[in-house]
């Protein structure tokens, strides 16, 4: 039970609340609460300030949070181990994505892993990229799902797979298809028009803007968002027009709030890829994880 407070502890320090912590370890928030009271009761100390929102560790919380991850790192890993002699796939497994992925990629294959894996608690959030990047650097998800992966620093890469890049545009631009037409033009199509982009900072958009540039073509960039949905909602309004990964259109396409424009060019890619911590080795439950997603992509 001792062991179960501590992993109840470090999963609130790692999201600053009760009732994510609760949430993930499929438990009520006052369970959660409890565990902590717990611990601090053991212990003589204050672990959580809870008069903060969000939540904050004291300093005696922040040194027994960075000591029991470690521990609890190095019990999963001694678990496994023993677990590995039968070929039984067992522990927790913490993913992180973006939210494009989780969106298109991940309803499918994270069904069928439960199915296929009962013995492993998987928890799956989708985030901004840097916050991928980040969990990923706090030792708080065991593995990362990102666009254009870099194996640098703390990362090693495990590529995944590619997504064809395509002309987005309201079904009444002048430019859109009509009467049977393919559907593919230059990129010059987009010359001057009013554009819905990702985010100056990441680097889907700076890969974006080289391939425009490559092509000597300049937009008028009226929004900027974070995320694929947002660029939808935005083109759907008449706001502009995109470049988006082809798989996150399927259903806007299929209803006719969108169409798209092959923009004739074979490197427009979107690479997606796992990333993890360079110094730990993947776990059996993420290898599984990851055979799972290239085994339901396969082929796109």
């Amino acid at each position: 039970m001792h062991l179960r407070n501590v992993e109840l502890f470090c999963e609130v320090a790692s999201r600053s609340s009760f009732s994510k912590a609760a949430e993930a370890h499929q438990v009520s928030q006052s369970a959660a609460s409890q565990a902590v009271q717990t611990l601090e009761d053991r212990l003589g100390t204050v672990l959580i300030d809870r008069s903060q929102r969000p939540l904050s560790l004291t300093m005696a919380g922040q040194i027994y949070y960075d000591g029991c991850r470690h521990l609890l790192e190095t019990f999963r890993q001694v678990e496994e181990q023993v677990f590995a002699i039968n070929d039984r796939v067992t522990g927790r497994l913490r993913v992180a994505a973006i939210y494009s992925v989780g969106l298109v990629e991940m309803a499918e294959s994270v069904s069928e892993y439960r199915d296929t894996y009962p013995d492993v608690s998987l928890s799956v959030d989708y985030l901004h990229p840097d916050a991928v990047a980040q969990r990923i650097l706090d030792g708080d998800a065991d593995l990362g799902i990102v666009s254009f992966p870099r194996a640098a620093g703390e990362f090693t890469v495990v590529p995944w797979l590619e997504q064809k890049m395509v002309i987005v545009l309201p079904p009444d631009h002048p430019q859109a298809p009509r009467n049977g037409s393919d559907g593919c033009r230059s990129p010059e199509v987009l010359a001057g028009e009013p554009f819905v982009g990702f985010c100056g900072d990441l680097r889907v958009r700076r890969q974006i803007d080289r391939w425009l540039k490559a092509a000597g073509v300049s937009v008028d960039v009226v929004h900027e968002f974070d995320n694929c949905e947002h660029i939808k909602r935005a083109v759907e309004a008449g706001s502009g027009v995109a470049i988006l990964p082809e798989p996150t259109l399927r259903s806007e396409v299929a209803r006719g709030s969108l169409v798209t424009l092959d923009p004739g060019t074979a490197d427009w890619k979107r690479p997606l890829g796992f990333i993890h911590r360079r110094n730990r080795q993947l776990t059996t439950a993420a290898e599984r994880f990851i055979e799972k997603l290239e085994e339901t992509t396969d082929g796109q």
